[in-house]
């Protein structure tokens, strides 16, 4: 691994290359904070898809990416003087000490749980009115719920035993089925599917599962068997349409042993 001098050095190397990207570059001369904004979600889910695959190279590349978008926010904020990337890194350090008294100060904790429980009343000492309040809004549906639910339990909103969740579960699957059943309003439905969910996500949380992680893993599978009856289909000179669903399930049976 690298000293830190040779890391310092290849952060200022960036930081050089982006200043000189930003005069010379007619593309990257155009670029505003709200014009990146989009990049940066799409440069952040290819990492997420490189940990997913546990591809540490691919990580590697994926970081750099997201680096350089911090870079260069960092290199448009200075020049409207509003910041620069020492301010930037000199904010996220004073937050990293405040919020780790008990590394940085005289605090003790038990364990992780007791961190996270500070931190809440810490981000309250920060500003924030609300303990939800720092969920960001464009989170993904359900992530923002694991979110929200996480720090809810933070201040002691929880099930008393993580086996209390289950009857939540099945009361709001019951919901559903009424509601679906009695053909009510759509706007009805949607909302018990809704309560649905975010009580299945409740439970993950529980048992500590990752929702979006194990929906992805689903994901993929589903992919994987359903490439597999697509090719098997047209090695018999089949379409999926023209198969009965017994003959689909035969192959997916088969797809799932593989």
């Amino acid at each position: 691994m690298h000293s830190t001098e040779e890391k310092l050095k290849a952060f200022e190397r960036l930081l050089e290359i982006m200043d000189e990207l930003r005069v010379k570059c007619p593309w990257d001369r155009e670029q505003t904070l709200e014009s990146l904004r989009n990049l940066t979600i799409e440069e952040t889910y290819e990492l997420a898809d490189a940990i997913m695959d546990r591809d540490l190279e691919e990580i590697r590349k994926e970081l750099g990416d997201l680096l350089l978008h911090i870079v260069f926010y960092a290199k448009i904020g200075s020049e409207q003087d509003a910041f620069d990337i020492a301010d930037v890194i000199q904010g996220i350090s004073e937050k990293l000490i405040f919020r780790h008294p008990h590394v940085f100060g005289e605090r003790k904790v038990k364990n992780s749980g007791e961190v996270i429980e500070n931190w809440e009343e810490l981000k309250k000492k920060e500003g924030n009115r609300s303990v939800l309040s720092g969920v960001p809004v464009s989170l993904p549906a359900m992530i923002k719920s694991h979110r929200i639910q996480d720090k809810a339990r933070a201040v002691g909103f929880d099930w008393d035993r993580k086996e209390q969740v289950w009857d939540k579960v099945v009361e709001e699957i019951n919901e559903v089925k009424h509601e679906l059943i009695n053909g009510n309003q759509q706007e009805r439905m949607e909302e018990e599917i809704g309560d649905l969910l975010f009580s299945i996500v409740n439970a993950a949380r529980l048992y500590g599962i990752e929702p979006e992680t194990a929906l992805e893993k689903t994901n993929r599978k589903f992919i994987k068997r359903f490439t597999y009856l697509e090719q098997k289909a047209s090695e018999m000179g089949r379409s999926l349409k023209e198969m009965s669903l017994a003959e689909m399930e035969a192959i997916w049976q088969e797809a799932k042993s593989i």
